[in-house]
């Protein structure tokens, strides 16, 4: 299987929702002790060429877990999902403040915004315009 046919089929594979606080901190915990080999990605944006160093994925996972704890204001994380909470290789992260239908239970899924993953990750069809904020905001972790 081609690594773009095993990125969609696992893309669209079975996850686990993250939903407390706690338990994202802990899914972190396992990404940043095993930091060699990550690719991350922000739908509607040019697909990344390589993996991120360690110091990039930290810098992201920082960034993005701030940036979740502060625009998800509820008791309850929810929006994160990971393909194994234990050993990930696939996570979801959808945007707070553009959450949609992450389900597919009204016209079709609604794409996370980012994609952290182990395989090179491929294009995600969005219809929605990727905004402002969320270019800069890419633009200030990655230049």
């Amino acid at each position: 299987m081609r690594d773009d046919e095993e990125f969609a089929r696992r893309l669209t594979g079975k996850f686990y929702g993250v939903l407390r606080w706690q338990d994202l901190d802990a899914l972190w915990d396992r990404v940043r002790n095993e930091p060699e080999g990550w690719f991350v990605s922000l739908t509607g944006a040019m697909l990344p060429d390589s993996p991120l160093s360690a110091e990039e994925l930290k810098r992201f996972v920082d960034g993005v877990d701030a940036l979740l704890g502060q625009e998800h204001r509820e008791d309850y994380c929810g929006i994160v999902y990971a393909d194994d909470l234990e050993t990930p290789t696939l996570v979801k992260i959808y945007d707070p403040n553009n959450l949609g239908s992450s389900c597919g239970m009204h016209g079709g899924a609604h794409p996370p915004r980012w994609l952290l993953s182990r395989l090179r990750p491929e294009a995600i069809a969005d219809t929605a315009p990727l905004p402002n904020v969320r270019k800069r905001w890419w633009q200030a972790l990655f230049g």
